[in-house]
């Protein structure tokens, strides 16, 4: 939400977000100024259960109604702003409402992988569908939610697709190295300081677990490694279900642990010094619902690093990356040809830096700067009525 406002308002826009403090509760009842985008977080709850539902969907519709807006952009059709947005077509049905997907939340998607209840569940499905079938717009991250809107009798003219951006900051050469400057330096009068030679480029693995198969990575690694018992991977990241201690746990009994270099979840500010070390990014993912309908942020960053990106042919990565050009994209759940890809950039040099090259181009395309024109667009459709 943040970069899309931020986008917004140096266009001359005036943008308040409102949100919920769920995962960040030290942030309750504030209200900061970033980048000239106004953030409110709604008070913490007072009433227990089901009473704070309502009272959080409340104090959402409150807040963002008092700033008199001329359109509500809602960011995720379910749970509290779900229903805050529903409440507006009541109260104030004369304010657009403009409803985001950028997930799969029902059945096939989030409702399966966290531990809701099925009360919520069904809330939350029922909201996905029934909610931009009611707006005015409606922005979707990818071309499978692009599909499944459509589905929903939500006519093509009122559905835009708006992938997930990146900061221009990223394409900012000075900002780049001074995360290079961070890097530790070792002087040469010290030779025992001085890292292990490399002789291969650094792999590195960025991801939450969920989206991927441990097993056609364990399989993966355990070729990589027996081939190139020398190349390290750097894994960035922790499961919903500590998944990443099965890893750790397959590759002490699969005999590939001495690559794996785990860092575990990192703070944001950290990631961008940890992605400098590497040379290739590693994106596998299941070919699932909730996988084609995402838009990796993450697979930007990479790409925008400069890092040459082998990625599973699956959802927006094939809208992202043109195989042999941009990175290379290989079909889901075949770990031989993962490792035969990761085996060929480790080899090739010339290809490493010419896929790198072009995935950094590719990545502009996805600045919020250019992406911010499509919100301006389904915001004139919602309001041409009015």
């Amino acid at each position: 939400m943040l970069p899309l406002a931020r986008a917004l308002v140096r266009r001359g826009h005036v943008v308040t977000l409102v949100a919920p403090p769920v995962h960040n509760p030290e942030d309750a009842g504030t209200r900061v100024v970033l980048d000239g985008v106004t953030v409110i977080h709604t008070p913490l709850p007072t009433s227990p259960g089901a009473v704070t539902i309502l009272e959080q969907s409340a104090s959402l519709l409150r807040i963002a109604l008092d700033s008199h807006p001329h359109l509500l952009h809602l960011c995720k059709p379910k749970g509290y702003s779900g229903l805050a947005a529903l409440a507006s077509r009541a109260l104030s049905p004369r304010v657009p409402l403009v409803v985001d997907s950028d997930d799969w939340e029902g059945w096939g998607g989030w409702n399966e992988l966290l531990p809701y209840p099925s009360s919520a569940r069904w809330l939350f499905a029922w909201q996905e569908r029934d909610l931009p079938r009611r707006a005015a717009a409606v922005t979707v991250a990818s071309r499978t939610l692009e599909s499944l809107v459509w589905s929903m009798g939500v006519p093509p003219e009122r559905v835009f697709y708006l992938p997930n951006g990146i900061e221009p900051a990223l394409f900012d050469h000075d900002e780049a190295d001074e995360w290079h400057d961070h890097l530790p330096l070792f002087p040469l009068d010290e030779p025992d300081l001085l890292p292990a030679y490399q002789p291969y480029p650094t792999l590195l693995l960025y991801t939450r677990f969920w989206e991927i198969d441990l097993h056609e990575l364990v399989a993966a690694l355990v070729t990589i490694y027996t081939a190139r018992p020398g190349v390290r991977l750097i894994v960035i990241g922790r499961g919903e279900n500590g998944e990443e201690q099965d890893l750790l746990a397959w590759a002490n009994r699969a005999g590939f642990a001495p690559m794996l270099d785990y860092r575990g979840w990192l703070d944001p500010a950290l990631i961008p010094e940890v992605i400098a070390e590497a040379t290739i990014a590693l994106v596998p993912t299941r070919d699932t619902l909730i996988n084609r309908a995402r838009c990796s942020a993450k697979l930007l960053e990479l790409m925008g690093f400069g890092l040459a990106v082998i990625a599973s042919d699956v959802g927006e990565a094939r809208n992202m990356l043109i195989h042999e050009t941009s990175g290379l994209l290989v079909p889901p759940g075949n770990p031989a040809a993962l490792a035969a890809a990761t085996l060929r950039l480790i080899d090739d040099e010339i290809l490493r830096m010419r896929l790198a090259d072009n995935a950094q181009i590719a990545a502009t395309e996805y600045s919020w700067d250019r992406l911010v024109v499509i919100a301006e667009q389904a915001y004139a459709v919602a309001m041409r009525d009015l």
